[in-house]
Order: C-alpha cells, then structure tokens, then sequence
C-alpha cells in the first residue's frame, strides 16, 4: 500500500484525468439504471407459492387482477344508471388489447363489485404481460386512458402498489440526498475546519454514487434487480465514501503536520488510513456478497447494490481521494476556518494521546472492566429483549404512506364492497378423479377458518379451487391457516400445490430460514478470516463477532419496540402492522455486520501499532482510543446523517432499516467502541493477539502487518500523527 501511495502521488494527473472520465461516463450510462429495475421480487421463483401460480397460467392463463380500478360518479349517480354504465363500459372497450387481457365489471357477473351505498362500482383489470416489468409497462401505458367522463377514478392492486412504491423510493432518494448533502459538508466544515478538506467527503460520495449507478446497470444485463437497491446505494455508497474520506484526509493531514513532504504523507496515509480503508472495504463487500445465497431478487438486488457502493467508494478512497491529496498538498487546509488553528496546537502534543479525554474514558472503563462490560452488555441484550417477541408478515399497500391512492383503494374494498374483506387461497390439484376431488374439496372445507371452497378452473388435467377464509392475509392466523391446508391429505397419484398471499409468506419464511444459517457462516467466516489477516489474532476476531451481534440484537430489538409495536408511530409517520417485514432483518444483519467491522479496524490498528511499539495493555489501549475517538465518533456522525435521511422515508420497510441502522451505529461508534471494547481487551490481557503457534508463524511470514516506524522518523516522534506504520509485507 506503501508502494501504491507512491505511485498514485507521482501520477497523480493522470489517475485524475482517467477518474474524470470514467465518472464521466459512469454518469451517462449509469442514470439510465432506473429504467433497467424491476419492482417486488420478494417471492422465491422455487417455492410451493410461486410453483402454484405458474400452474394457473399453464393451464387457464393469468387470471390474478392486476389492477383494481374504482370508478365513482361526480354527481352521486348510481352505477346502474345508463349514463355511469356507459361511461365504464367505453373506457374499458377502448383500452389497447396489447395491453389489458380482461376486465371484470358489475354489468358481466361477479359479486361484490358494487359498494354498499351503489355509487362506486370495482373493475378488477387483468394486465398483459410475462411479468411484473413488462405489467408495469401495460399499466403506465394505459394509466390516462382509465379515466371515464364524468366519473372519478381511483386505482389500487398489486401493479398499482408496486408503481407507488417506486415513485415514493424516488422521491425518498431526492429528499433524502438533498438533505444529507448540505449537512454533510457543514459537518465535515466543522470538523476539518478548512472550506477545502471539507468538501473532499461529499466529492468522493458523488463519485461513488455515480460509479454505483453504473456497475448496477451492468447487473440488470444479467439478471433482475430490483428499484430498491437504488436506496442501498444512496445510502451506503454516500455513507462510506465519506467515512472512507474521513480516515485517509485526517491520516494525510496528521502527516503533513508531522513535517512530512506531500508525497511521503500520500505513501504513509495509503499505507496506514489505506489499509483500514481496504479492509474495511473488503469486509462490508463480503458482508453483503452473502445476500447472493438468498432466491428472492429483493435480497439479490440489495447485494448487487451494496457490492457496487462499497467496492466503488473503497476504490475511489484509494485512487481519486489520494490524488487529489498529493495534487492539494499543504492546500488541503485552504479555507481556514478560525478555530483551526486552536485544534492543531491542541492535537499535537504526545501527552494529549497518553491524556486526552478519550484515553481518560478508556482508562476509567479498564480500571472496573468486569463491572463495565457486565452492565454494558446486560444493558444491550435488554434492548434486544422485544426481538424475541418477533412477529413477521410480508410487503402490502401498508407500507405506504397514509392517503397513498393504491392504499386507500384497499382499505375502500375491505371497507365499502361486500365480500372484498375475505382472505383467498389458491389450490391447484393436477391428475386426480372426479371422485377424488370432491372429496379433497370436502377436506378443504373442514379446515378450521375456511368459509368457501369453489372450483373456479377445470382444463381436464387441472383443476383450480378458490379457498376462502376469515383469517387475514399476512398474519400469523393466515400462515397457519395455510399449513393446515397442506396438510389435507392429498389425492391418490395427484400433486397438489397451494398458493396465494398468505402462502408466498409461508414460503418466504420457509426460504429464509434455510438460507440464514449459510449466510450466518460466510458472514461470520469472512470476518475471522479478514480480521485475523489484519492483526495475526484469532482472539480479537472472535470477540469482534460477538460484540458485533451483541449491537445488532439491540437493534433488532428497537426496531420491534417501534415498527411491531407501533411506539413512536405518530411521530415517525408509519402505520404499524403488528409485525415486521422478514427480509429486512436479513439485509440489516449484512449491512450493520459489515459497517461495524469499519470502526473495529481503526480502532485495533492504532492499538496494535502501540503494543508493537512496546507499550503494556492499558496504555495500548488508551492511546489507541484517543487517537481514533474524534475520528469514530465524526465518521459515525456522518454516517448517522446519511442513514438517518431514510427514516423520512414513506415506505414503512425503507423507514425501518434506516432507524434500526441509525441505532446500530451510533451503538456501536460510542457504548461499544467507547466502553465495551476497552473493557474486553483490558480483560484478555496478552490474550488479545493470541493465535495458535503454526498461525502465528504464518501471518508472522506472509501477513500483511505494520513495522515500527524508523528513529528519527517525524511519525514516530510527533504527538498526533504517531498512530499508524507503513505496512509491510514480510517473508
């Protein structure tokens, strides 16, 4: 990394000119990602659910309705009335058949079409279309042409829902980018004190969403990726690319004033901030590489996204950001902002880093390490009390904003029209008899909550039953409902496949929890692994994995005290469900597993450069904290801006990851970095960099590890910037 600093500061114009154009061309190929998104993708396509609905269209085509279309008249007219008929009936017959497959109205059968008082009337729409993307081109074609004379419209439905919630996720990302943005760089003013050095985090960011933009649009070559990782992307490709801008401007300016020239403080800072930087990178791209092991393309997509955001960010922070730094030189600090000055005196003395606020809190906490770890973690584990209490439902028109027109549609059916409040199941029977049938629908009917069971289809080969029950769709009730339905003995020679709402939940869950545990052990593996190259211990990576889950179970709890129980309800602006979305969680778990690694590596590094350098445990420790307290505690401010712009988001599941994530970090940057981790390393001793004998020997050889910086060398003799060495690589 030392070598790499060199080389970026001798070519610095030509890195920047090849990173102008790349951003460049990233920007025009990479803002044309948004028509290349597809919407849902939260069923596995292998699942019993999934499986039933492609049998119905196999053997009677697509008959699910797309849309729910609500028609009311202006003038209080009854949909009898000649004039409100006509006005339906002409709409509907003139909307493009390449479009629309059927159109169900009150005028040719169906119950409950009609609302109680007469004056509405429901016309479910059947879109024309393979899937979903290719429906959701159908319905914004034919959107304006819903419209009837005289007549008010409202539309609801799966393709409505769906074309909501995209809008609202745009709309989210425009706010919440320029939200983030202004109070970014006033932090980073404030912090920095220099016009220049401040705007160098939000410049990185761009760059990295941009880039982002443009490595996801290559995915969607691919595969389907769906419009929600555009929000992983915002969030984790603006969050870390100034994190990452953080540690290696702050590393370059402690450098340069250690007396050193421009290019030896590029080398160094690449070597050291570089190297955390790296790691850092690797380890949160790992994080969110395990979400490939799920089916479900939401998942998927939140992988592809967040892989594209951090590998993008890392390679920004160690190309584009060290160029400009060796361009800068001690320009970095134009724009002086008065209190500057005032900051620097005070950093640079060596006994602020044995003395310093930081390192009085560490050595407080080490002094009572039993007493501090022990409340610290009680504490945390009581946070994540309410998680065990979890329930789980999937992703509806109630994630949505209160007045949102696909969501008022659907509290109108179950409120206005007769018969529209019940929950239905689709059962798909292939290759029974007459007889056999019969009484397998006999069957159906005596499971406890069903009210109706219908054949509805029958090609001879297949036949397809409309169940009907009290219990809603998903609800614990609803899930439950529909195990017991599969568990009706089945037709002699017949396969039987159950499908609907309640049933795709069933199957999520189902799919979820075979993956978790795959996910769990790379996500886990990795950070042992990464971790033990980084500082040749396989005690510390233990710890960091269990500190780590200790911070995403208090999380995880919170969320369930806000989002399931529906505290603070009013104030943040969602409607709570009893229950919580159960891909969320996933995605937390790898992104927040991946972000608390960043934190652990600054820290560790620092401590592990005093150790080397001779210094007992507890001064270690407490040097090490001091160094890397304001630091953490800035990149965690920053990195709270950005999350926390998404918990104004209108979508409930958005809402919800971006405040069980602002908890998780601002844990981890202060109870955890500040109190836990002093109080464990206090407590292992030596133990901390402990490996089995043969490892140890290994990583002594081949790992990438620091070496105590030469006598004489400004880095070891000055106050502030005696904090990181140049890596190198032994044999």
């Amino acid at each position: 990394m030392e070598r790499w600093g060199r080389l970026v500061a001798r070519r610095r114009w030509a890195v920047l000119a090849i990173g102008q154009l790349t951003t460049i061309a990233a920007a025009g190929w990479g803002l044309g990602v948004f028509g290349s998104l597809s919407d849902g993708g939260f069923e596995d396509p292998e699942s019993e659910s999934a499986r039933a609905d492609a049998a119905i269209v196999s053997a009677f085509g697509r008959a699910e309705a797309d849309l729910l279309v609500v028609y009311t008249s202006e003038n209080g007219t009854p949909v009898d009335d000649p004039a409100f008929e006509q006005a339906v009936t002409e709409t509907l017959a003139a909307l493009p058949a390449q479009d629309v497959v059927t159109a169900i109205t009150t005028y040719d059968g169906g119950a409950g079409l009609v609302s109680e008082d007469g004056k509405s009337t429901l016309v479910p729409l059947t879109l024309a279309g393979a899937d979903d993307d290719e429906r959701a081109v159908a319905y914004d074609r034919i959107s304006d042409d819903l419209r009837a004379p005289g007549l008010s419209i409202q539309v609801g439905g799966p393709s409505a829902v769906f074309s909501d919630v995209g809008a609202q996720v745009e709309s989210d990302i425009a706010r919440a980018e320029s939200l983030t943005i202004p109070l970014v760089v006033l932090l980073c003013l404030f912090i920095f004190g220099s016009l220049v050095s401040a705007t160098l985090p939000a410049l990185v960011g761009g760059i990295a969403i941009l880039g982002s933009f443009a490595l996801l649009r290559l995915f969607t070559t691919m595969t389907d990726v769906s419009i929600f990782a555009i929000n992983v992307i915002t969030l984790l490709g603006v969050g870390l690319a100034i994190d990452y801008a953080l540690f290696v401007v702050s590393r370059f300016r402690e450098e340069l004033a250690a007396g050193r020239s421009t290019p030896d403080a590029v080398a160094v800072t690449m070597a050291t901030a570089g190297r955390t930087v790296m790691f850092s990178g690797l380890t949160v791209a790992v994080s969110l590489a395990s979400l490939l092991l799920f089916p479900q393309v939401f998942l998927r997509s939140m992988g592809f996204g967040g892989m594209a955001a951090v590998l993008v960010a890392m390679v920004t922070a160690l190309t584009v950001l060290p160029a400009l730094l060796a361009a800068l030189g001690p320009k970095v600090d134009a724009g002086r902002m008065p209190w500057r000055r005032r900051r620097i005196d005070r950093s640079v003395t060596a006994a602020v880093a044995q003395n310093g606020a930081w390192a009085r809190i560490a050595r407080l906490v080490m002094r009572r390490p039993v007493a501090v770890l022990t409340t610290v973690v009680v504490g945390l584990l009581a946070l994540g009390l309410p998680f065990l209490r979890v329930e789980w439902t999937g992703v509806d028109e109630r994630v949505l904003p209160e007045g949102t027109e696909s969501r008022v549609v659907s509290e109108r059916l179950a409120a206005d029209f007769p018969g529209q409040d019940v929950s239905h199941a689709d059962v798909v029977v292939s290759g029974a008899d007459p007889d056999a049938l019969t009484s397998y629908a006999e069957s159906l009917r005596d499971v406890d909550g069903v009210i109706d069971v219908t054949a509805t289809g029958d090609s001879g080969a297949t036949t397809l039953f409309d169940v009907t029950y009290s219990a809603v769709d998903n609800t614990a009730e609803g899930t439950g409902l529909v195990e017991d339905l599969r568990e009706v003995a089945v037709p002699d020679g017949a396969e039987v496949l159950v499908g609907g709402q309640s049933a795709q939940l069933v199957d999520l869950l189902d799919s979820l929890g075979d993956t978790l545990p795959w996910m769990g052990l790379l996500v886990v593996l990795a950070m042992l692994v990464l971790l033990f190259l980084a500082f040749g211990s396989l005690v510390l990576p233990i710890k960091a994995v269990l500190v780590n889950a200790i911070s995403v179970v208090a999380s995880f709890g919170v969320v369930v005290w806000i989002f399931q129980d529906g505290n603070l309800s009013e104030l943040l602006g969602f409607t709570p469900l009893g229950a919580l979305d159960a891909t969320q969680p996933i995605l937390m778990l790898a992104i927040l597993f991946g972000l608390s690694i960043d934190y652990e590596v600054f820290l560790l590094s620092r401590i592990r450069e005093q150790w080397d350098r001779g210094a007992d445990n507890t001064t270690a420790v407490a040097v090490g904290l001091q160094k890397t307290g304001s630091i953490i505690t800035s990149a965690a401010l920053l990195l709270a801006i950005v999350i926390g712009a998404f918990a104004t988001s209108g979508v409930t599941f958005i809402k919800m990851i971006g405040i069980g994530m602002l908890v998780a970090i601002l844990v981890d940057a202060t109870v955890v970095r500040t109190l836990l981790v002093p109080a464990a390393m206090r407590l292992m001793g030596r133990f901390n960099w402990w490996a089995p004998a043969p490892l140890a020997r290994w990583w002594r050889r081949y790992g990438l590890h620091e070496t105590p910086a030469p006598a004489g060398d400004p880095a070891a003799d000055h106050g502030s910037a005696d904090v990181e060495r140049p890596l190198q690589l032994t044999r």
